[in-house]
């Protein structure tokens, strides 16, 4: 009865594959916020190198 009201859309609870869904996506921001943050480290990891240079002429 309530996967029935639930695939006609008369019930708001998550189904299987909303549940599926909401991992996958969880998992893709997880993966890009570790990606962010290792962008971020290099920028500021080269860009503090590109301060110690000397200045070329």
């Amino acid at each position: 009865m309530r996967r029935s009201e639930r695939n006609q859309g008369l019930r708001a609870d998550p189904t299987k594959w909303d549940g599926d869904w909401i991992k996958v996506l969880a998992r893709e921001s997880r993966e890009r916020r570790q990606s962010n943050e290792i962008l971020h480290k290099a920028l500021a990891y080269f860009g503090q190198a590109e301060l110690d240079r000397p200045f070329k002429r």
